[in-house]
């Protein structure tokens, strides 16, 4: 391949990106991987979505099952939108999952206790002012004393048991 030809591939490539971030798509909802990670149809295929500044407990973690189970209830077979955010180092598309009703399934998970607010990735204050609600509620994960984020439960070492 010529230099020209790489140079409108990478073009081109670039535009589709600056095109898909920060715009908004519908799509049925297809797969539930984990409480804040689904799948939704767009332009023919599955596209992986994580959701934007929360993070759900990990599958082996205590209330795991039940962010999946949450998040299923409340989007499998469905139609939402997208808003694309971004996309992370796994090429994932990082974004607002808006329901058919006007909530935003992001805010609805840490409103629910199965979300902590990714303060780490996310600077929406709304997000951190419902985990609150949630703690002195004692919803969902919150009945925990000490619950484990998941950003610390992935560093723990893995046993081979």
């Amino acid at each position: 391949m010529n230099l020209r030809m790489c140079q409108v591939l990478v073009g081109c490539i670039l535009l589709q990106a600056t095109l898909a971030f920060g715009a908004d798509w519908a799509g049925k909802v297809v797969g539930v991987l984990d409480g804040d990670t689904i799948e939704v149809l767009h332009d023919g295929h599955a596209e992986r979505i994580r959701l934007n500044g929360i993070d759900c407990p990990e599958k082996g973690q205590p209330f795991g099952k039940k962010a999946k189970q949450f998040t299923s209830t409340m989007v499998f077979g469905k139609e939402v939108t997208i808003h694309v955010v971004g996309f992370d180092r796994y090429g994932r598309t990082i974004g607002e999952v808006m329901l058919g009703d006007g909530r935003n399934l992001n805010r609805e998970l840490v409103k629910a206790g199965f979300a902590w607010w990714y303060r780490k990735y996310s600077k929406d204050f709304r997000l951190g002012d419902l985990e609150d609600e949630a703690r002195l509620a004692n919803r969902g994960l919150w009945v925990d004393p000490d619950p484990i984020p998941p950003w610390e439960w992935r560093k723990r070492p893995r046993s081979d048991h």
